[in-house]
């Protein structure tokens, strides 16, 4: 008889010392533990660092450690950042909330950040930004994002920038939030007609070019745009999951013009009421253009591709491993019926 497979393998401890703000996010929890995997050790910054336990079980004993910073607080900054090797920036909001503002979390804090990394003596900087990031954009989230893109090269110009599309993952806000949606609603919102494009990249893909784009030398000062192997639509993306989740939903045909006033009341109600709104006016002019690789135009812009990793899962894949929980009758249903 074959031998059960062991514990994943972890490689043997890194001298160097990979600091990662935003680490105990949806996304940071996969780059924390891929750089465990990969031997470094790792720090994360917390505002409240006993949230973060099970961050520990990532690694060997001792491999991940968490301490107390706030971005607003240069000085805690500075103290995360003291004898690292690199530091991997992945502070950021889906929406505002708060003193969690747009300019706040996108800009405000990776200048903080990439001018702490500067005074350390940091050169190993990762940013992860968004598709979409341009200083000209009417999004307050896709200006904020180019802002802090620009002040950490200014302040560190080997950081590389990396801009994914939608990611997705058990933990994802894009396909949890819609089969969520399905379940009580008998209408989801066509915004546009669904036509906006995506490309969506797993949560894992993602980690695994942020953890390249540290060991690369030829990625140094450049910027990625990350996409996975398949471009959907919107209304292809809404479609899937209402198959996923054997739930039969119609459609409710909001023009721009008119999805953008309700997103924008429903963002000023998530002020008074603290629950987080179906779509912002924010997130509906986003949906004015593709969220795909190479939409932009920019040149010298490279892919996923070009940090050697290869984007292979795909939504239909992965995607019914958790949303199966949304289904009616649950995991083993197959029937629709609802």
């Amino acid at each position: 008889m074959d031998k059960p497979p062991g514990p994943p393998h972890i490689a043997p401890m890194s001298n160097e010392l990979i600091v990662v703000f935003g680490g105990s996010g949806f996304v940071g929890r996969h780059v924390v533990k891929q750089l465990a995997r990969r031997g470094y050790r790792v720090r994360v910054p917390m505002r409240r660092p006993h949230l973060g336990q099970d961050l520990r079980v990532l690694g060997d004993v001792g491999q991940i450690h968490l301490m107390q910073a706030n971005v607003r607080f240069p000085d805690s900054v500075a103290a995360a950042l003291e004898g690292a090797d690199g530091v991997v920036n992945l502070v950021g909001v889906l929406r505002e909330q708060g003193r969690q503002t747009f300019q706040a979390m996108h800009a405000d804090a990776a200048a903080a950040i990439a001018k702490a990394a500067r005074a350390a003596g940091i050169t190993k900087f990762v940013q992860v930004s968004a598709i979409g990031a341009d200083a000209r954009a009417k999004a307050k989230y896709a200006r904020s994002k180019a802002a802090g893109e620009r002040a950490v090269r200014e302040a560190v110009p080997t950081a590389v920038v990396l801009r994914p599309s939608i990611v997705f993952g058990p933990e994802d806000d894009f396909f949890n939030r819609f089969a969520d949606m399905a379940k009580f609603s008998p209408l989801l919102p066509l915004i546009g007609g669904g036509k906006t494009k995506f490309q969506p990249v797993h949560v894992q893909d993602v980690a695994d070019a942020v953890v390249a784009s540290l060991t690369r030398a030829d990625a140094q000062g450049r910027t990625f745009e990350l996409g996975g192997p398949k471009v959907y639509s919107f209304r292809q993306l809404l479609d899937f999951v209402q198959a996923t989740i054997n739930r039969k939903r119609g459609y409710l045909d909001l023009p721009i013009f008119i999805a953008r006033p309700i997103g924008m009341l429903a963002s000023l109600g998530a002020k008074v009421i603290p629950v987080a709104p179906p779509i912002t006016g924010d997130q509906v002019e986003m949906l004015k253009t593709d969220n795909i690789v190479g939409a932009s135009g920019e040149k010298g812009v490279g892919t996923i591709a070009d940090l050697g990793v290869a984007p292979l899962e795909t939504v239909e894949v992965i995607v019914p491993n958790y949303l199966w929980r949304f289904r009616p009758y649950g995991q083993f249903q197959t029937k629709q019926t609802a």
